[in-house]
């Protein structure tokens, strides 16, 4: 049941009750008996429903109920019964104890109400209670005193009832002066104490006159007392009469109305003296003059008070003042409050102990609304204010500058009489708070507009797309060119994915994931889009976290279109995995299918198997027939290799005349057999061919074949050495026939180890030459460089180019040796070279790096130390990395790369397009030269698709400020062709071969071949 059910149900039953009371006299004990019950189970029933957090005034005020309820019956008892007159005044008893008890019960609710005492409340209530006490005094105590008829205990007992009166009266007034809005509970309770003081009034004046009968309206007051009391125990607002902590202030219109109050209660003195004085005789000036006295000195001190407040207030304006100044200064969050905990030590009284806590800043839910004013709390309530010394705390909500806007919570603990004093001042203080900050929000508006006018105009002009991303992955804001790159309209508001394509939605949650998850910037994400149009879109993303930049709020992701890069990224890619010729797989990409297959057959048992093909009498049909031909046998051969292996096996050309095939987990040997013997027998079928004149040739495909397994080796390079000697095997057993990789051919595998115990020494002895061959310029012809090529002359052998150890070199690690020696003696033969002829067109020496001599240790202070010791200049030396180098440790090479750059030193990048080639990296790494590798200008004047590859890589290089060497130039036509491309420099056999050093001066300045 509701407590609203519950008190219309006691409504009804105490007015069923007062009916019955008036219909039926001669029960009337027992209704009113029952009637002073229902008012203390009501209470009792009102307790235990709401709950108030302190239930002894409510308990005791259930007593005074009890007690007045058994008065009642008593005197009822007595009268309708003819008890004694000893039994009757026990009755008196009852009664007269009400009044203690209720008078105890009103103190618990002041205290609760109004804390620790409240002088200006006090004087209010104790005005009216002297006026009124004077004329209870008057009118019913003084003529009980003087009655002739009444015995001592009955004058006694008379005389009880009206002190008594004015006892409860005082304690009420004093409630209902506390400050502040009352609850209804409150108004209904004075109703049942002021139903009973006009009942005992009128009983008073009607038995002085002898006129007293029960059941007549006085009745009613007495009814109303234990109705009302009943009544508001049961309205929920009761609980606010023990817990809730009024404010300091109330309304001009209450002031009024008190002070009208206070008026008519000062008048009751005079208005009594002068009823006496016209009734014939002043008997009672001695009372009525000391009432008068008491509210002189009552209203005095209420005057006092006032003095003492308009003090306050003239105090509390100058701290106001000072605080507003401190303030008007404040420009950030810090700021303000910094100016608003000096603003309150200003404002609290000297020497009075106080706690101010800031709780941290939370963002406002939309607009930021904060509670109007400052309320009072308990500080059991709350984790903000430790000290336990503080019963209270001011509670006020202060708004941060900023945006989004953010709150903070302000606690200011102290004595509660020291709060509801100041808490005008700090209500002042807010109000003044929340204009500094609006004022420093509106400032920073303006400026955050002037700001963004500027970089509006930059980033609409912008041909990225930049784009701020809200937590839940919608887009807030997009550039203008969105709708140039994307199509359609404007897609703020939609989600970032209904750009991307579906397959890279996750890719896309991912980086967003990263990003927020604070792993630093993110750059270079490569992500498919969808256009308006439903054209696919490439497109490179980089996302910064600016979620706690207050002009952002969230993440920015900067969108490029490169679809076109990629493109010739991917064209890269192709020639760099494929052979342009027969479209197979090129010795990269078996080397690397190769190492992950060797990799996975140690793991899963299985058996990697290598075969290498070479056709037979390959050279008698290129020299009979020409190169096209062999071209076209070539192609032949390599699409009857892709057709015999199955598609789960890597078919690739290795140069020449020569292919290799990976058999990728076969369950045994028999397996590679059963291949090699298919591949023989469908290159046994001869191959039509045409010549240059329409011709029609058939020509032999037949080839001989190596086969190894991983069974036989340890390492995949050592499985392709197995699959080399058994090529030699077959092609020495006869045409047209494969061979197994057998034991006793290891006895080269000894040969080589030899040739890798002399490289050693060879370092040792300084047995390494070195030979420079002329870089130049592709119109001119002009000498502008050398490249230095390392040689080896062996002791027995005689002098052996680079394929012959510089493999092993790499593998061994002597790489790193002979690097070292390679840089110091071509820096110092260039500088003799210049010391020579200061004034030549030869400006640089261009050095090979190893990777693996690159990630050395020391590197960068090597050249440094060469350099110095060759007296050369940092600008005269060029180092070449390969394309491989910047794939591992891209960030410590780029760091490596830096440095040596800083120096003065150029870096070039040797062999491109064979590797790896992105021109992401081009973009990244510290490089100055691009050099076009040989393969590429062998095919330039027959392929088509050669010449728009290397134009583009021409192209390329001179958007990114990159120069370009062409190698391998050994036709006038490639001169001629790579010229007219843009090409600026070349080098190869048709400018010079390799050279001794002696042979270099007399070719400076000179043209190697005619234009």
């Amino acid at each position: 049941m509701t407590t609203r059910i519950a008190r219309a149900c006691y409504a009804a039953w105490l007015a069923s009750l007062t009916g019955v009371y008036y219909a039926w006299p001669d029960e009337r004990w027992i209704t009113r008996t029952v009637i002073g019950l229902s008012g203390v189970a009501a209470v009792l029933a009102g307790v235990r429903t709401n709950r108030p957090a302190q239930r002894l005034p409510w308990y005791l005020m259930a007593g005074a109920l009890l007690l007045f309820s058994t008065g009642d019956t008593l005197y009822n008892l007595q009268r309708g019964h003819g008890l004694s007159i000893t039994y009757a005044r026990a009755g008196d008893v009852f009664y007269v104890l009400v009044y203690p008890l209720l008078a105890v019960a009103l103190a618990l609710f002041i205290r609760a109400r109004a804390g620790d005492g409240n002088r200006a409340a006090l004087l209010d209530a104790l005005v009216p209670t002297a006026s009124l006490g004077l004329l209870a005094w008057v009118l019913l105590v003084a003529p009980y005193s003087r009655a002739a008829d009444l015995s001592g205990p009955d004058k006694a007992f008379s005389m009880a009832y009206p002190l008594g009166d004015v006892l409860a009266l005082a304690m009420m007034l004093r409630l209902l002066a506390v400050p502040g809005r009352k609850p209804l509970s409150a108004g209904i309770l004075a109703l049942s104490v002021c139903g009973m003081l006009v009942a005992d009034i009128f009983y008073g004046l009607l038995r002085l006159g002898n006129n007293w009968a029960p059941g007549g309206t006085v009745d009613l007051g007495w009814i109303a007392f234990y109705f009302a009391a009943g009544y508001a125990a049961l309205h929920p607002s009761m609980t606010r009469m023990t817990n809730d902590l009024p404010s300091a202030d109330c309304a001009v219109g209450a002031r009024r109305r008190r002070l009208l109050f206070m008026t008519a209660a000062t008048l009751i003195a005079p208005g009594v003296l002068l009823a006496e004085h016209l009734s014939g005789g002043i008997v009672d000036a001695p009372v009525i003059a000391a009432g008068s006295a008491l509210m002189f000195l009552l209203v005095m001190a209420r005057v006092d008070d006032l003095l003492t407040d308009q003090r306050r207030t003239n105090q509390r304006e100058r701290a106001l003042r000072r605080a507003g100044a401190s303030l008007a200064a404040a420009t950030t969050e810090a700021d303000v409050i910094a100016a608003m905990r000096t603003a309150v030590a200003t404002l609290m009284p000297p020497g009075r102990s106080y706690q101010l806590v800031v709780t941290d800043p939370v963002p406002c839910d939309g607009i930021c609304d904060v509670e109007d004013g400052v309320t009072m709390v308990a500080t059991t309530q709350l984790c903000a204010v430790p000290d336990p010394d503080f019963e209270f705390a001011l509670h006020a909500q202060m708004v941060l500058p900023g945006s989004p806007p953010r709150r903070a919570a302000v606690y200011l603990a102290a004595a509660a009489a020291t709060l509801r004093a100041q808490r005008p001042a700090f209500q002042a203080l807010f109000a003044q708070i929340a204009i500094v900050v609006e004022r420093i929000n509106l400032a920073g508006e303006i400026s955050r507009r002037d700001g963004e006018a500027y970089f509006r105009t930059l980033v609409r002009n912008a041909s990225d797309v930049i784009m701020i991303i809200d937590n839940d992955d919608r887009i807030r804001y997009a550039s203008p060119s969105a709708t140039t790159v994307f199509g359609g309209t404007d897609p703020a508001g939609n989600r970032l994915s209904a750009l991307i394509a579906d397959t890279h939605h996750d890719a896309l949650a991912d980086v967003l994931a990263r990003a927020r998850a604070g792993h630093g910037n993110v750059d270079g994400v490569y992500l498919s889009a969808v256009c308006a149009n439903g054209r696919p879109l490439q497109v490179e993303c980089a996302i910064r976290d600016l979620r706690d930049d207050p002009t952002v709020r969230g993440l920015v992701l900067t969108v490029q279109d490169v679809t076109e890069r990629r493109r010739l990224e991917n064209d890269l890619v192709h020639q760099a995995f494929h052979d342009e010729l027969t479209g197979l797989a090129n010795r990269v990409l078996f080397r690397n299918r190769l190492d992950h297959a060797f990799a996975m057959a140690g793991r899963d048992g299985s058996e990697v198997g290598v075969l290498f093909v070479d056709i037979d009498d390959f050279k008698e049909v290129n020299d009979a027939l020409g190169h096209a031909v062999g071209d076209q046998l070539l192609v032949a051969v390599g699409q009857r290799i892709a057709q015999t292996i199955g598609a789960h096996n890597t078919a690739a050309r290795m140069g020449g005349d020569e292919f290799a095939i990976l058999i990728e987990q076969a369950p045994d040997a028999d397996a590679a057999e059963a291949v090699a013997a298919g591949i023989i027998a469908a290159l046994a079928a001869p191959v039509q061919v045409l010549d240059s004149l329409g011709g029609t040739h058939t020509v032999s495909g037949a080839a001989s074949i190596g086969l190894a397994t991983s069974g036989d080796a340890a390492s995949p390079s050592e499985l392709l050495r197995h699959a080399d000697l058994a090529l030699y095997l077959a092609k020495g057993a006869g045409k047209g026939s494969w061979q197994r990789y057998q034991s006793d051919l290891d006895h080269a595998m000894v040969e080589r180890l030899a040739l890798r115990t002399a490289l050693h020494e060879a370092v040792r002895a300084q047995q390494f030459v070195l030979q420079y061959q002329p870089i130049v310029d592709i119109g001119t012809a002009t000498i502008v460089g050398v490249e230095a090529l390392v040689r080896w002359q062996h002791p027995q052998r005689g002098l052996l180019g680079p394929c012959h150890f510089i493999e092993m070199a790499e593998e061994s690690g002597v790489i790193v040796g002979i690097g070292g020696w390679v840089l110091r003696e071509a820096l110092r033969q260039f500088a003799l070279w210049r010391a020579a002829a200061p004034g030549t067109s030869m400006h640089y020496v261009s050095v090979n790096v190893s990777a693996r001599q690159f990630r050395m240790p020391g590197f960068v202070d090597q050249v440094r130390a060469g350099l110095a010791d060759a007296g050369a200049r940092p600008e005269w030396l060029l180092l070449e990395i390969t394309e491989s180098l910047v794939l591992r440790d891209a960030e410590q090479v780029c760091e490596d790369l830096r440095t040596l750059r800083a120096l003065g030193v150029r870096i070039a990048i040797d062999d491109f397009g064979t590797g790896y080639s992105s021109l992401s990296y081009l973009r990244r790494m510290p490089v100055d030269v691009l050099k076009i590798d040989k393969s590429f200008i062998d095919d330039i004047l027959a392929s088509k698709q050669q010449r728009a590859l290397v134009s583009a890589i021409v192209t390329l290089a001179g958007d990114l400020d990159l120069t370009v060497v062409a190698e391998g130039v050994e036709d006038a036509e490639q001169r001629r062709m790579l010229a007219a491309m843009g090409g600026p420099y070349g080098q190869g056999y048709l400018f010079s071969k390799p050279v001794w050093p002696s042979e270099i001066p007399p070719m400076l300045d000179q043209v190697a071949v005619a234009a």
